[in-house]
Formats: structure tokens, sequence, C-alpha cells
């Protein structure tokens, strides 16, 4: 019998001293989520906040998603798509704005704002150049919690939704300029170059995420490209993301105007620090310009960079100004809908899975994980000081309002 006790005290001292698994504060239980998908309704907008794919993996969480009927029939997702998903079909628009988290791609008009309950949370792009006149009002109102897509940071500052939407429409402006100069229009060219003929010469204003996939893009079809912007420290950066030396200049009327006169192409992807982007391009620039020549203005959401863009849609989208072909379609990515749809609820499912597992939004804010960053409202209250100063609005900042919570 002591023999028998003997050794059972040799055993738990032996186990005494192996590794032991360390112990870990429990996290708290994760959130039940109720996401509204709605229709967007603003002009020229064909893409869809949330893909099946990214509902699957949301209901396979125990996380329930509405879908207003048709809201992906422009991305080409059908109803059956996303019911098969696991999300639930309604029919009745306002049963998708009373949902805890309504997910948006474009910031909501007042008529939705209208249907929305008390303190709920509203993701969508705030768009500050198009947005509806009282919004931040009407969702302050509600004691809304809003974040904005245009704000959403990750840890190295850089804008993930934004540059993928910018990653888009560089390369599909280019895209567009190729098949422009192929049509009739364009005289039957070839946006590139092959052996033996002058390659295209493309001119693009802007070396920020648009200018370098357009960069990117152009070069891989072999044409000659030339960058201006007025940052050399973004003409520096595009030179080593695009990995080859390429023809470079600041902002200076004179070269540019030259380089116009040779253009094939000329791409406006310039930002306005407002609401409005600079005027870059003048009437007689363009009037410079090869005939039959093409510009694809980006910018046209914020005015337009080139004096002779006008507004133009995905049903009618070029028109002949100065014997120049112009194509002036505002949310460019919306023209390949599915894609910029996928790229999108590549952030969007991540951010949702990330709040939820934290127990909410106010743990996650807490935490400071990436949804933290686009926070601009807090249950009614501005939390974006620059926001408030530009409305004229009272404004609190985000750990104050959620420091007693």
């Amino acid at each position: 019998m002591d023999t028998g006790r003997k050794a059972i005290k040799a055993l738990a001292r032996e186990a005494a001293l192996l590794p032991q698994e360390e112990l870990l504060e429990a996290k708290k239980g994760q959130a039940e989520l109720t996401i509204g998908i709605p229709a967007e309704t603003s002009l020229q907008e064909k893409r869809v906040a949330l893909v099946p794919e990214a509902v699957a993996l949301l209901a396979a969480h125990g996380h329930q998603v509405l879908v207003e009927t048709q809201a992906g029939a422009n991305a080409q997702f059908s109803d059956n798509d996303y019911s098969e998903a696991g999300a639930r079909i309604v029919y009745d628009k306002s049963q998708v704005f009373q949902a805890g988290i309504v997910l948006k791609v474009e910031p909501p008009s007042l008529e939705e704002v209208a249907l929305m309950g008390m303190r709920q949370t509203l993701i969508s792009a705030l768009q500050l150049s198009v947005q509806n006149e009282g919004l931040l009002e009407a969702l302050s109102a509600k004691k809304t919690t809003a974040i904005a897509w245009d704000f959403v940071q990750n840890e190295n500052g850089i804008q993930p939704l934004v540059r993928a939407m910018g990653e888009i429409a560089g390369n599909t402006a280019i895209l567009i300029a190729g098949e422009l100069m192929a049509s009739e229009q364009g005289m039957g060219n070839m946006l590139g170059g092959v052996s033996g003929v002058r390659p295209s010469e493309v001119v693009i204003l802007g070396a920020g995420t648009v200018g370098e996939f357009a960069a990117r893009s152009a070069l891989g079809l072999g044409a000659t490209v030339k960058v201006f912007d007025n940052s050399v420290h973004r003409l520096i950066r595009l030179q080593n993301a695009v990995g080859q030396r390429l023809w470079t200049s600041t902002l200076q009327p004179s070269v540019l105007e030259e380089a116009l006169k040779t253009a094939d192409v000329a791409i406006g992807a310039v930002r306005g620090s407002g609401s409005r982007a600079p005027m870059l391009i003048s009437e007689p620039m363009v009037a410079g310009m090869r005939e039959r020549s093409i510009v694809v203005d980006v910018s046209i959401d914020q005015g337009g960079v080139f004096e002779t863009s006008r507004l133009t849609s995905h049903e009618r989208p070029t028109f002949i100004e100065c014997g120049v072909i112009h194509y002036c379609v505002p949310n460019i990515p919306s023209r390949v809908s599915r894609t910029a749809s996928k790229a999108m609820s590549n952030l969007a499912a991540p951010l949702l899975l990330g709040l939820a597992a934290d127990g909410g939004l106010v743990p996650s804010i807490k935490e400071r994980n990436l949804m933290a960053t686009g926070v601009y409202m807090f249950n009614g209250t501005l939390t974006h000081e620059e926001l408030a100063v530009d409305r004229g609005m009272p404004w609190k900042p985000l750990d104050l309002l959620t420091a007693a919570l």
C-alpha cells in the first residue's frame, strides 16, 4: 500500500515538472449579427455590398443576413444564389433597414434613413462630394452609429477598400480606352504596340492608386506611358511599385501640353482635397490633342480634370468634343460590378466576423480593430473632427464616448 502511494506521489512530482498549457483569459461570447443588404438606388450604382459566397460564410458562423429582392441583379447574382447561400430574401425594403447592421455600397438616401430604426449601425461609403444634403443630421436624429468605407484603414494606414476600387478603376480605364481606340470612332487603332508600329502613348494625370494600375495595364500592353503628379514622392512610389523607370513629371502646364499633343490616350485620375478635383487641362489643350484620341476622366465624380468633361452614363458613355472622344462615366468600378462586388465582400465579411468575435461593435472599437477606424458617428454624435467642422456640427472623440460603456 505504501509502495503504491509513493509511486503515485512520484508520478505527481514528475507531472508538475512537465510544460503546462498557458491559461488565457476567455473572450466574451460571440455576438450574433443581423445584417441587412438593400438594393442600391444611387445613379450608376450596380454593385452589391455582399456576394453570396460572403453570405454563406456569415451564415455558417450563425449570423442572419437579410437581402432585398434583386439586390444583386446588376452584379449578376440572383435571389436564388443568395437563398442557397443562407440568406433570407425579403420583398419589403423597410425590413432590410430594420436589421441591426445595414450594409450598403453608397450612402443611404434620406428616404432610406427614414426607414431605419433607432440606434442601428450603418456601414456604407460616405462620399461627401455626392452626399445628400441633411444626411448626417438625419442619421444623428436616429442615434445611428455610422462607419464609412472611405475611412477604414489597416495597420499600415492603407485604406483597403479605396485601394481595391482604385485598382479596378485604373485597370478598367485602360481597357475602356483600348475598346474606344479599336472602335470605328477611334479609327480602328490598337492600344499598345507591335513590332514595327509606333506604340500608343498614354498620358496619366495622377500617381495615386488609379494612376498606378492604369500605368501597369498600359505598360503591359506595350504602350509608352507618361505620368504627371505634383507630388515627387508619389511619382517615386509609383516607379518603385511598377518596378521600372517611367517618364514622369510634375504638373507643369507647358510640359503637359506638349505631352498631350502626341498622346493617344489621356487618363484623368487626380483627386481633389475638397469636393472638387482640380481643373488641370483647359479646352485649348484638349483641342491640341490628336484627332480621335481618347480622354477617360476617372475624376468626373469630383467634376473632372478636363475642362471639356461632362457627366455621362453607362448607357451613353461617350461624346466627342474638340475632335477628342471623351468617356466621363462616374463610378467606373460599377462597369465591372461583379468583380467590384467581390472585392468589396472580401473586405466586408472578415470585418463583420471580427466585429462579432469581439462581442459587438463597442468591444471591437475598444480593441481598436479595423472596423473602429471607419467610425465617424457613434450613437448620433459625430466623432470625426474634420467632418464636423466641414458641416458645422458638434463632435466628440470616439474614445470618450465609449469609455464608460
